[in-house]
């Protein structure tokens, strides 16, 4: 740190922001960015941050990749737009066949192409209904998948995404996450937790509430990411898909945060061995341009022309960087997302069992969320503290965001080193250290055996 932060140069960005710029953003603290090159962010004033936000999981290469940055130079050159919706290039169709290749199941798939997590949600949403002919949807609470209209009607993680934007698009239930502490079939200890929920749909929702052949599709992420970075038990997918193939139902999964190698495999799904009817993908997918692609089983994707389009959707820079993202990830990113996500999961546990503030730490490869809590016994959520964290953090050079109440979570480059994650542990350690001190003056923590 060169300057107290915010800087006297980020001030002045700050300042023409508040006046100009919609304030609906969701900012944690005031860093103003100016530029940025692999793990390391600079701000307006010169002052260097360890970012373990990705862009919140967006730049999975490092920021400014030498070979995505030569590459989106090259294509600039050549073609910048020309738009797909009505044309061809081949940019679009190669990308395509490598998503198709890379994606769980049979290479037989087709892909639209938006330019964000929210379009390709929108996309998955209206060809559920198109190809079924249905007209109900399945969704969880603790989901977050977007908030344009139809991705928020499936998004149920914080009330204020919806508030003021009722009525929101009809037909969508919401449902109990594995593992969720809302849901009253749910405890940690109970063996038969990891499939409540999924029974309680077959048994109770579907014979009191919801006819299932109504349903057109159920909508998952494979870890719940603003909700919390819930991790569900091993069996929970494999049952909520055979409940899906029972029924008919489409079962859907919002690769947008946890894919394109952020878990150690190219899709989080992958952890659970199932197929997906369709896929919904985003931010780590073109290091940072803006792209969303939604892959589907090629008979589900049926759908004729004018049924849905989209003008920049798949534009010919955003596919080139994604083909060179995909490059760098099957060149051995998504494995040293694998090693050392598990080297930081495993010092995180260390942690854990000298802090007290710390009540729980999950995560695959490098989606890993830190829950805090003010009592391990009543777990109670440690939710001013959180933010105490994330600001402390933010002071001695380490970027990390929140998610659900009281979680901190850590999703970094994919191409970072072990000692890039001995420093920012040894930042988040000294920031408990902090933090936990403050607590213990208002909490009486019992002695540890």
């Amino acid at each position: 740190m060169v300057t107290k932060l915010p800087g006297p140069e980020a001030k002045k960005v700050l300042r023409k922001d508040q006046k100009f710029v919609s304030q609906s953003y969701t900012r944690s603290y005031p860093l103003v960015v100016k530029r940025a090159r692999g793990i390391w962010v600079e701000d307006a004033d010169g002052n260097r941050f360890l970012d373990f936000t990705s862009g919140i999981a967006v730049c999975n290469t490092g920021h400014c990749h030498p070979r995505v940055v030569k590459a989106i130079h090259r294509q600039a050159e050549q073609l910048i737009h020309m738009s797909g919706s009505d044309f061809y290039y081949s940019l679009q169709s190669s990308l395509a066949a490598k998503l198709a290749e890379i994606t769980p199941g049979p290479n037989e798939k087709r892909v639209f192409f938006g330019n964000s997590g929210a379009e390709a949600i929108e996309a998955a949403l209206k060809l559920s209904h198109y190809h079924t002919k249905r007209p109900r949807i399945l969704a969880f609470l603790g989901a977050f998948h977007g908030r344009t209209m139809g991705a928020l009607s499936l998004t149920a993680s914080k009330v204020i995404h919806e508030k003021g934007f009722y009525p929101l698009v009809p037909g969508v239930t919401h449902v109990p996450y594995a593992y969720c502490y809302r849901c009253p079939y749910h405890h940690r200890q109970y063996p038969g937790c990891s499939t409540a929920c999924v029974d309680w749909i077959r048994e109770d929702l579907f014979k009191r509430s919801i006819p299932p052949e109504e349903v057109a599709a159920i909508f998952v992420e494979p870890i719940q990411g603003e909700g919390g970075y819930i991790v569900p038990p091993p069996e929970f997918h494999q049952k909520l898909y055979e409940l899906a193939k029972e029924f008919g139902i489409l079962f859907v999964a919002d690769e947008v945060q946890s894919g394109m190698g952020r878990t150690g495999k190219m899709m989080a799904i992958e952890h659970w061995d199932v197929v997906p009817d369709i896929i919904a993908l985003a931010k780590g997918i073109a290091s940072g341009m803006p792209l969303g692609a939604t892959v589907s089983q090629s008979e589900v994707m049926d759908w004729v022309p004018g049924s849905h389009a989209s003008t920049f959707g798949g534009n010919p820079i955003s596919c080139r960087a994604a083909l060179t993202t995909i490059e760098l990830l099957e060149e051995g990113l998504v494995e040293n997302a694998a090693r050392v996500g598990a080297y930081l999961l495993e010092k995180l546990k260390e942690l854990q069992r000298r802090f007290h503030l710390i009540g729980d730490v999950r995560g695959k490869g490098l989606m890993i969320g830190i829950e805090l809590v003010k009592d391990r016994q009543t777990k109670e959520k440690a939710i001013e503290e959180k933010s105490k964290v994330i600001q402390a953090c933010f002071k001695k050079g380490l970027l990390i965001l929140g998610c659900g109440e009281n979680v901190v979570r850590f999703m970094p480059p994919l191409i970072i080193t072990q000692k890039e994650a001995d420093t920012a542990l040894t930042i988040f350690e000294e920031v408990l250290k902090k933090v936990e001190k403050g607590l213990k003056n208002r909490v009486a923590f019992p002695k540890r055996k």
